[in-house]
Order: C-alpha cells, then sequence, then structure tokens
C-alpha cells in the first residue's frame, strides 16, 4: 500500500485549475523530484499533501499514523524562541521532554523538593522513552547547517530562519518529507552534506528544486506539474529530459494533425447552400466538439525571451586588486588578495554563508575602500547588479510600476517598447502585470528583477546568488545569455552546475579571509583544490557514520588517534552515566549544596567533548576511505 495518495485532485484559485483531476501515488523509499514552471503549483501542489489546503475535489489519503515533515518555501511569522529551542519542535514529544529537562536544569535550585521532583520525573521519561541520542542528532544537524543554538529566531534572517525550518525537519525523521527549494540560502559545502544525508537516510523525499546537480544526486522519480497535469516518469532526471523531449515531440505531432482535420472541417461546413442542405449532422455535431476540444486546449508555458543590453566596450583592465584586506572589527574578512579581471573574464565567488563574498564583490566595484591594499578600476564600466535580496524592488507596488512607474512604454536599449509587450517576454501576462509584487513566488520576483535590469546597457554584470527560485527553463536561458554576453561577469552562486556552464575562473574562499584564485568552473576547482585539513567542531552530532568517499591515506598520528578514539568516547560516556545517577539522586541536591552547579556545569563539558570527538571520527574514517 501506498504511504499517501492524490485521488483526482482539483485546485483553482480563480483562474485556470492549478490541478486538474490528478492523481499521484507516493510509495515507501521513494525520492521524487517535482519540476514545473514558477507560478504552475508546485508549492501547492506540497501543501495540500501536507494538509495546509484542502483541494476543491478529489482527496488525499494517507496511511494511519502518517508523520510528514515540510521545509516551505516562505518563512512562517510566527516563530518564536531560540533556534535549538524551534528545531526540538520537529521531535513531537521527545523533543518537547528534551525542551522541558533543559529549562528545568537551568531553573532547579538547591533544596527544592518541587523543581528537584520535576526534573527527575523529566528524566525518567527521557530515559524510558530512549530519547537522548536525539539530543545528539539536533546539534549534529545544527552543526552541519552552520546554527547557532542560542541565537533568538526572530532575530533572524529569512535565509537563517530557513535552515533552522530545514533542520527541524530533517530531525524529526518523518516517514515522508517535502521539501520546497532546500538548497536556497546553503552554501556548497552544506548542500554537499545534505545531498549525502538524505541518500544515505530511509526517508521518503517530495521536493522541489532549481538544483540540478541536488536533483541528480538525489531523485528517483521525476514528477513534472504543466498545465495542471502531472507527467510521472519513473526514472532520474536525466532519464527524465530525454523522455519528456519525447512526449513534447508526440504531443507536437498530434496536435498539427488535429488542427490540419479541423482546418478541413471548417472549410467543409463552409460550403454553398446546397451543400448544406445535404451535410452530414453527425460530422457537424463532431465539427462541434472539435471546435470545443481545441478551445479548450491548454498550451505550454512559453519561454522566456531574455536579452541583455550590453554597453559599449570597457577597457581591457576591469580591475585590479593588490594586497588588498579588509576587517570587520577583529575578524578577517579579506585577507592580502591580488588579482586581475580583464575585460570578458567571467570569474565565480564561491564561499560559505558569511565568508564575505559579497563584501568582495563591493571591494571589486570600487563601492567599499580597502583598510589596506589598492584596487585599481578600469575606464568605461557600465555596471548592472542582481541583487541576491530583491532590494531592488518595491513590494507594495505592482509588477508594472516597479519596471516603469505610470507609465505604458519603457525604454528597453533606448528603445520605447509597450511595458505589457516586454513584460510578456519574461512571462508576465497582463493580468500578472498589475499584480503587487508581494504576492508573487520567489522565482517570479527574479524574473521581474531581470526584467528590470536588462533594461539598461552594461559591459559588467554582477550576479548575487541570481538562480534561486528559477525554474529550470529560465535558468538554462540565462546559461546561454550569459555565454552569449561578450562584457564581464561577477557570479556568486552555490549552483554547481550553473558556475561550470557560466565561469572561466574562480576565487575560492579557503579561510581565514583568504581567497584564492582557480582556473576553470567549480568541477575543475574541486580537481585543484588542495586536501582540506580536517578540523573538529565543538557541536553535538549523531553517532552514524558518514558515507565514505574520495578515499585518502590517514597519516600515522591520524591513524593512531581513530584508534584511540573509541576507548574515549567509552571513557566519557561512563563518566557521564556516573553523573546522570549523581543527578537522579534526591539526597545529593540536599547534601551537597553548590557542587550541583559544578556537576550541571561538567555535564554540558562532556556534551561537548563527546560531541568533537564524533565529528572527529567520522573525518577521520571519511578520509581512512
Amino acid at each position: 500500500m501506498a504511504l499517501l495518495s492524490l485521488q483526482n485532485i482539483s485546485l483553482a484559485f480563480g483562474g485556470p485549475a492549478l490541478l486538474e483531476d490528478v492523481s499521484l501515488h507516493v510509495e515507501g523509499g521513494d525520492r521524487i523530484g517535482l519540476l514545473g514552471r514558477n507560478g504552475c503549483g508546485k508549492s501547492t501542489l506540497l501543501r495540500l499533501i501536507a494538509g495546509e489546503l484542502k483541494p476543491d475535489s478529489g482527496a488525499v489519503v494517507c496511511r494511519q499514523g502518517l508523520r510528514i515533515a515540510s521545509l516551505p518555501q516562505d518563512v512562517p511569522a510566527d516563530l518564536t524562541g531560540t533556534v535549538y529551542e524551534e528545531v526540538l519542535c520537529g521531535l513531537g514529544q521527545a523533543g518537547k521532554d528534551l525542551l522541558r529537562y533543559h529549562r528545568l536544569a537551568r531553573q532547579v535550585h538547591s533544596g527544592d523538593e518541587n523543581q528537584l521532583k520535576a526534573l527527575l520525573e523529566c528524566q525518567q521519561a527521557l530515559e524510558t522513552s530512549g530519547a537522548w541520542p536525539l539530543e545528539q542528532l539536533v546539534g549534529q544537524v545544527l552543526s552541519h547547517l552552520h546554527l547557532d543554538g542560542e541565537a533568538p529566531v526572530p532575530e533572524l534572517s529569512g535565509g537563517v530562519k530557513r535552515r533552522v525550518l530545514l533542520a527541524r525537519a530533517l530531525v524529526g525523521e518523518p516517514d515522508v518529507l517535502l521539501l520546497d527549494e532546500p538548497t536556497n540560502h546553503l552554501d556548497i559545502d552544506t548542500i554537499d552534506w545534505l545531498e549525502n544525508y538524505l541518500r544515505r537516510s530511509s526517508l521518503t523525499l517530495l521536493f522541489v528544486t532549481h538544483d540540478r546537480e541536488f536533483l541528480k544526486a538525489l531523485a528517483t522519480r521525476t514528477v513534472e506539474l504543466e498545465r495542471g497535469k502531472l507527467f510521472d516518469f519513473a526514472c532520474d532526471y536525466e532519464t527524465f529530459l530525454r523522455r519528456r523531449e519525447e512526449l513534447m515531440h508526440a504531443e507536437d505531432q498530434e496536435w498539427q494533425r488535429f488542427d490540419r482535420k479541423l482546418a478541413q472541417e471548417e472549410v467543409w461546413i463552409r460550403q454553398g447552400i446546397k451543400a448544406r442542405r445535404t451535410r452530414n449532422m453527425g460530422r457537424v455535431r463532431e465539427l462541434q466538439r472539435m471546435r470545443e476540444e481545441r478551445q479548450q486546449r491548454r498550451q505550454r508555458t512559453g519561454k522566456s525571451r531574455l536579452q541583455l543590453q550590453e554597453a559599449s566596450r570597457s577597457g581591457r583592465l576591469v580591475a585590479e586588486l593588490e594586497g588588498v584586506c579588509f576587517d570587520y572589527g577583529d575578524k578577517p574578512v579579506i585577507k592580502d588578495l591580488t588579482t586581475t579581471i580583464i575585460r570578458g573574464d567571467r570569474v565565480g565567488i564561491i564561499g560559505p554563508n558569511g565568508a564575505g563574498k559579497s563584501t568582495l564583490l563591493k571591494l571589486i566595484l570600487g563601492q567599499l575602500e580597502p583598510q589596506q591594499g589598492d584596487v585599481r578600476l578600469g575606464t568605461n564600466l557600465e555596471v548592472l547588479y542582481f541583487d541576491q535580496l530583491r532590494e531592488q524592488l518595491d513590494p507594495d507596488a505592482t509588477v508594472q510600476q516597479n519596471l516603469s512607474g505610470d507609465q505604458d512604454t519603457v525604454l528597453v536599449g533606448g528603445k520605447a517598447r509597450h511595458v505589457y509587450g516586454y513584460l510578456q517576454d519574461f512571462l508576465f501576462t497582463p493580468d500578472r502585470a498589475r499584480t503587487p509584487v508581494r504576492i508573487l513566488s520567489g522565482g517570479e520576483r527574479h524574473r521581474l528583477l531581470l526584467a528590470k535590469l536588462f533594461t539598461r546597457e552594461a559591459n559588467v554584470l554582477v550576479l548575487d546568488e541570481p538562480t534561486n527560485d528559477l525554474d529550470l527553463e529560465t535558468l538554462e536561458l540565462l546559461e546561454e545569455l550569459l555565454a552569449d554576453f561578450t562584457g564581464t561577469v561577477l557570479l556568486v552562486s552555490h549552483d554547481r552546475a550553473f558556475l561550470d556552464r557560466v565561469v572561466t575562473s574562480t576565487l575560492v574562499y579557503e579561510g581565514a579571509g583568504r581567497f584564492v584564485d582557480y582556473v576553470g568552473g567549480y568541477q575543475d576547482w574541486l580537481r585543484q583544490r588542495p586536501a582540506p585539513e580536517a578540523e573538529p567542531v565543538a557541536t553535538k552530532p549523531a553517532k552514524a557514520r558518514p558515507e565514505r568517499s574520495r578515499p585518502r591515506k590517514l597519516s600515522f598520528k591520524q591513524r593512531r588517534e581513530l584508534e584511540e578514539l573509541p576507548l574515549r568516547i567509552e571513557a566519557l560516556e561512563t563518566e557521564q552515566a556516573e553523573l546522570h545517577e549523581k543527578l537522579a539522586d534526591p539526597a545529593f541536591y540536599k547534601e551537597q549544596g553548590d557542587a550541583v552547579s559544578a556537576v550541571r556545569e561538567r555535564m554540558m563539558s562532556l556534551e561537548e567533548e563527546l560531541a568533537e570527538c564524533f565529528v572527529r571520527w567520522e573525518e577521520l574514517e571519511a578520509l581512512e576511505g
């Protein structure tokens, strides 16, 4: 029996149906990549499965007791508490018990019988339910997603909040996991970890993504939502592309045959009076049916027609940086960077979130003065800047107003075009052009920003995370556009396929403010980069061992360390168990006085030491291969 089934689902929001009598069966272990153009209803479909929406007709049937967790594209406004508390919500009752235990442990005072009793009851419940290992799983996920467990969630940026929601969904280990653009706001290392985590797990996945490498790595089934229908391909992404092309070709041929027959029948019905007197009424009824069928045909969504308005050539030199340094307080962001960017270069900038990639762009463009070193800019630079935060859009204005104010025309390359005609190049219908930006999908906002920017001429194009939320077809068109662009491109992206197809060189962050030049794209960098030094991370990982990849030979010192780690972990866990017994003894709180605080502090220290040991164990085993 399927874990869940969509049975003849239909749903519309006033316009053409987003879902029209669709059915889908999800089996245990499926990893389904859900594809479709921006605005076609992918997020709506996930919300239906999660129970957040009800269909107009049909039913979503789930196996009894099925646990579903989801990562939405939009961040809810009601998130409260710390990151750690929010992530524990993904563990259900075990999470509530862990949260209660930690709160009680902070509050309990020596000699308070009621608080002590509550703490002991909570500890016994955790031991009975076997919830303690889940705490280590939470620590591992927080570590890999670069989240501070003590940070207040309401104060975080939207991107970090989405990582919190992703962590909450992962730790619950649900029967079905729904992920809507999970790689947005993740750096490359984190995306790589997430791929491996999901591939090793037994989770059943239904996910929407624009990241082709992520799709190739995970999808065992590919489902496309097109014109309100679901097309299910029991294959990986690359096979899907071939089969879809064959299907579209067959559909085009069928439409051509149908249209030829319809045209012939229209000629027949318009014949002279004599012919009309003797015509076959059955044939007339068939013509009426064909007319209705043709009228109801839903055309495929068109392709964006992206065009860059190229300015006159810049000087040969675009930017030269020599010994550039830039710090924020005591933190080195850019350290001793020397590089030269020549007209026509397409430079990818790679690094983790918070490494200083946006700061580096501003230094290259002369928007920031270096604290040390020199930046020399070339001549005749006309720069277009694609902002990952979309701050160049007014959310309360309409699509048209963001592009042309109250004017009906827009200047594109110095020539006037009607604003609706120009917006249709970017797949905005006239109705959608009158829509406020705040209700657009993420992909539609990206397309609008591209439409706005591409009215201007440029010879230097700066793209800061341009691929987030774009559908795959628009993404491929943008790649082609950049390939034909004769100017200079500076690109910040975590999309590995996009980097490989666009850039000719990379500036890669390698720690402590150092950005290093490499020739080629992402895969070229992987081949050229030095082997990383393994470093322990003081967080709380799970005890699961990692997938082994890229075998390397351990040094004598590392092999000795790997052999000694199990003994060290055993000793720490023994001490931890002894301290648990102390804390479980009511007499300890009466007799030891201030020693209670010291034991709690040691317990916290033990958790950190164990976390470091497990992370180091994972790293060494991965290196051993």
